[in-house]
């Protein structure tokens, strides 16, 4: 169970990576494809500065599960890794119930699997 334990967080460590990428670099670009439907077009230029704040957040939560996969205790390794992927879970949920059910699927479901697998 480890083993999965290890490959959900290193998934959601780089979806983090995406996700800091997208609203950080490539928010006027990527973006509109990406958020098609839920973001008027003529709304991501001045968003930009928003965004990239977002991002920068989440790259705190990738930078958090990627220091798990660094530090050489397991009890300690596991305890990082599980604080970031409860933080990922409860943004994940939020950002479902606040902006887009969509979030609950793409963010929170791996965090909370991830979180099982390390429990298990």
């Amino acid at each position: 169970m480890k083993t999965i334990a290890l490959v959900l967080t290193a998934i959601v460590a780089v979806e983090h990576l995406y996700i800091l990428w997208l609203e950080m670099f490539a928010w006027e670009t990527r973006g509109p494809k990406v958020f098609k439907g839920s973001l008027k077009p003529e709304l991501f230029k001045p968003t930009r500065t928003l965004a990239a704040n977002q991002g920068l957040y989440n790259g705190f939560l990738a930078a958090g599960l990627i220091w798990s996969f660094l530090i050489p205790d397991e009890n300690w390794a596991k305890n990082v890794a599980l604080f970031f992927l409860v933080c990922v879970a409860i943004a994940g949920l939020y950002g479902g119930a606040t902006a887009s059910k969509r979030i609950i699927y793409v963010q929170a479901l791996p965090a909370i699997l991830a979180i099982a697998a390390w429990l298990l």
